[in-house]
């Protein structure tokens, strides 16, 4: 017999696959740990506990959705049949909630940047509004599906580095100026998908990069300060951008970010082109020039080709979930 149904503990790892699983000493999970960690005991118990616990939070910290409601945590049952994902999350302020790791980040994202997700709870459900529910979901819906499952958010205070992502200059970003990375520039994982996937880490796990323009002094603020700059920073963006499209992103190999993974660190580890590949400069594409910073305005990566680098959100049959 296996020893997760020998040990203590093993019949609710294997009623809850995968929560176990989660590595909180991992750096990608760090900014979620302490909430994330009683979170994942609740839903090693049950579902129902673990609805209890995200439900209880809600209560106290007061976070409201893109319309105004305030948040709450629904079994995915009780979203009704027809009704969209988005719209419902609008109308009501209840989020409809699996028993699985993918929804489990998803809440815990609500909490770490609350305004970020009730923008794109607001732009998700003016777009239905709009289009209705169909067999064809729009751009507008599709790139902030995209935001939502696989963004990380590049803040940067220095125009060389975010210049080298956009041109898919890793040599630079990575080897070159690796001294930069939390002096500069540093990431916060926002898409739960992505952190789903992160769970089980491989090499070719590919973020989509959002570039937020920070003051240098962020890189001395506290962590806390930091996260709330980059919420308001980025949500205000996702509000007042025209045209928002999938093609407003950079790929960005998640395990190449200094200080990630330990393989990283010799300098061969991104001799891998099937990972760190040449993108647009392998075209003769000439490198975006990026505009002349200001602090406090979120830059959008340019135009990114499909299947430069990129890595596809995880299909979840949920809409914007």
């Amino acid at each position: 017999m296996s020893r997760d149904v020998d040990s203590p503990g093993g019949a609710l790892k294997r009623a809850a696959p995968g929560f176990a699983d989660i590595d909180w000493s991992m750096p990608w999970f760090a900014q979620v740990a302490t909430r994330g960690v009683r979170w994942q005991q609740a839903a090693l118990r049950s579902a129902a506990d673990q609805l209890h616990e995200m439900n209880a939070d809600a209560a106290s910290a007061a976070v409201t959705t893109g319309r105004g409601k305030q948040l709450s945590f629904i079994p995915q049952d009780e979203l009704p049949t027809g009704t969209a994902y988005e719209a419902h999350i609008a109308a009501s302020g209840c989020v409809p909630t699996r028993h699985n790791l993918h929804d489990f980040f998803n809440a815990l994202m609500w909490f770490q940047f609350p305004r970020v997700k009730a923008a794109l709870s607001a732009r998700g459900s003016a777009a239905v509004d709009v289009l209705g529910i169909g067999p064809t979901r729009g751009g507008t819906r599709d790139a902030l599906t995209l935001f939502d499952e696989n963004a990380v958010l590049f803040a940067c205070a220095d125009e060389s580095l975010a210049a080298a992502l956009h041109s898919f200059d890793w040599k630079t970003l990575f080897v070159d100026q690796r001294a930069a990375w939390g002096e500069r520039c540093e990431v916060r994982c926002f898409g739960h998908a992505l952190l789903e996937k992160l769970v089980t880490p491989y090499k070719a796990c590919t973020a989509h990069a959002w570039i937020v323009d920070v003051p240098s002094a962020y890189f001395s603020w506290p962590r806390a300060s930091r996260d709330a700059f980059l919420d308001e920073t980025v949500a205000r963006a996702l509000l007042d951008t025209s045209g928002f499209s999938a093609r407003m992103f950079a790929p960005l190999p998640v395990l190449g970010i200094p200080g990630w993974w330990r393989e990283n660190e010799a300098p061969s580890f991104y001799d891998d082109v099937s990972v760190f590949r040449n993108g647009r400069r392998s075209r003769g594409t000439p490198d975006v020039k990026i505009p002349a910073s200001k602090a406090g305005q979120a830059v959008a990566a340019s135009a990114v080709s499909a299947g430069e680098g990129e890595e596809s959100p995880d299909s979840t049959g949920q809409g914007d979930g």
